[in-house]
């Protein structure tokens, strides 16, 4: 031990009386963590979400207290970084700042339910979205539309965030040891999208492809426990060709 300081001293200390207390000797034990891929997403999409997902990285939540993914990460607009990149309203896709970044929220949410944190709030996107299971996606819009976890442990737990072009994942670590859990999804119907033609000629281009809509059940089973987690509907989106003239 010679060579360290009194504070070093106190801080491996305080470390050694977490790990005892809480059942780890790893004060940062990963609780649970998810990712999701970027592939098929755009630059902008992909750099909207990486962007968010850098300013969740380092949080700390108190023993009870909520984290709220608006308040941590703030206004997605051009001054703070972002870009402008598509987003569906309605069933139409337009460029908005900060397009892709419920992509961030809804690896935090999973995350999140698997490190057994407890949603205080939680939006579902209007359509399903693709890059998680539906009934497992997280909409925000700041500053009204938020995501809110709260810790239940009696320790601080963090949040810790890897992130490239290929792929973010969003871990929680604290000094207790993982919860068991299983996230359940209980697909109740499957709604096929319809199909709707513009025009005539022999050429076809798809405007929209379409997608399938869901009703779906979610509930976690943890640590024995099964617990509801939400029941959520999305209706299904019209595929759209139009048939153009040939080439002149």
């Amino acid at each position: 031990m010679r060579g360290l300081t009194t504070a070093a001293l106190s801080l491996l200390t305080v470390s050694a009386a977490l790990g005892l207390l809480y059942g780890s000797s790893n004060p940062t034990a990963t609780l649970g963590s998810f990712s999701t891929s970027f592939d098929g997403r755009l630059l902008d999409q992909t750099h909207n979400a990486v962007l968010a997902a850098m300013k969740l990285d380092g949080a700390v939540i108190e023993p009870g207290a909520v984290l709220s993914f608006n308040d941590r990460v703030g206004s997605w607009s051009r001054d703070q970084g972002y870009r402008r990149a598509p987003v569906s309203f309605s069933g139409t896709l337009i460029n908005e700042w900060g397009g892709g970044v419920c992509q961030t929220s809804t690896t935090l949410y999973n995350a999140g339910l698997l490190a057994g944190l407890e949603p205080v709030e939680r939006h579902h996107h209007q359509f399903a979205a693709n890059y998680v299971p539906p009934g497992r996606d997280a909409a925000v819009a700041y500053p009204n539309i938020d995501l809110r976890l709260k810790n239940p442990y009696p320790f601080p737990i963090r949040v810790k965030v890897r992130a490239n072009n290929a792929r973010m994942e969003i871990r929680f670590v604290g000094p207790g040891s993982p919860p068991s859990v299983q996230i359940q999804s209980n697909v109740i119907q499957v709604r096929q999208p319809g199909r709707l033609q513009l025009g005539h000629g022999p050429l076809a281009r798809v405007r929209n492809p379409g997608k399938a809509g869901y009703q779906v059940q979610v509930t976690r089973l943890i640590n024995g426990k099964t617990e509801w987690i939400s029941q959520d509907s999305y209706p299904s989106m019209t595929r759209v060709v139009e048939r153009l003239p040939a080439s002149q």
